[in-house]
C-alpha cells in the first residue's frame, strides 16, 4: 500500500541526495584549487549533509512503514515523531554546535531562515500530526519542502562565507 504523496516523498528524497552530491563537490572547489579545507568548510559540510539525509530519511520513512500494512494514521505519528525529532534536534543544537567548532555563532539570517524557520516548520508539523487533524501527508510533506528550501538557503549562504575566506594554500 502506497501512502499518499509517495511520488512527492521519493522526488525529494532524490532531490535531497543528489543536492548532497552536488554541495559536496561545489565544497571541493577550493581544495580543487589548492587551498586547504578550514575548520568552517569541514564543519559546513558536515552540517549540511546530515541535514540532507535527515531530509532523505524522513521523506523515505512513511513509504517503508507502509510496507509493513500499518494504518496510514499510524504511518504519519510515527514518521512525525521519528523524522520531527531528530531534525528539531539538529536544527536546535546548530548554534551551540557551530560555535563550539568554529568558535562563531551563525550569522543572524541564517538563524533565523534555517534554524527559525526549519524549526517552526517542523514543530508545527509534529503538533498538527499528533493531533490528529486531516492532511497529514500534506502537513509532513511541508515539513520536508519547507526544511529542504531552508537548507538550500543555508547553503548559498554557506558557499558566500567559505569563498570570502582567506585563501591558505595546502602544502604540495
Amino acid at each position: 500500500m502506497e501512502v499518499k504523496g509517495a511520488v512527492l516523498l521519493y522526488t525529494l528524497a532524490g532531490l535531497c541526495v543528489t543536492f548532497a552530491g552536488f554541495s559536496a563537490l561545489l565544497l571541493a572547489i577550493r581544495q580543487a584549487a589548492g587551498a586547504r579545507a578550514s575548520v568552517l568548510d569541514r564543519y559546513l559540510a558536515k552540517t549540511l549533509l546530515i541535514h540532507l539525509f535527515l531530509l532523505t530519511a524522513g521523506a523515505l520513512l512513511p513509504p517503508l512503514l507502509a510496507l509493513f500494512d500499518m494504518a496510514e494514521a499510524a504511518v504519519w505519528k510515527i514518521s512525525a515523531v521519528l523524522f520531527g525529532l531528530s531534525m528539531l534536534s539538529h536544527l536546535l543544537t546548530y548554534p551551540h554546535r557551530r560555535r563550539k567548532a568554529v568558535g562563531k555563532a551563525p550569522p543572524p539570517r541564517v538563524l533565523a531562515i534555517f534554524v527559525g524557520i526549519g524549526s517552526a516548520a517542523t514543530a508545527a508539523m509534529l503538533v498538527y500530526i499528533l493531533c490528529g487533524l486531516r492532511y497529514e501527508a500534506a502537513a509532513y510533506v511541508t515539513a520536508l519542502a519547507v526544511n529542504f528550501f531552508t537548507v538550500a538557503f543555508a547553503f548559498v549562504t554557506a558557499m558566500d562565507v567559505v569563498m570570502q575566506q582567506p585563501f591558505d594554500h595546502a602544502h604540495r
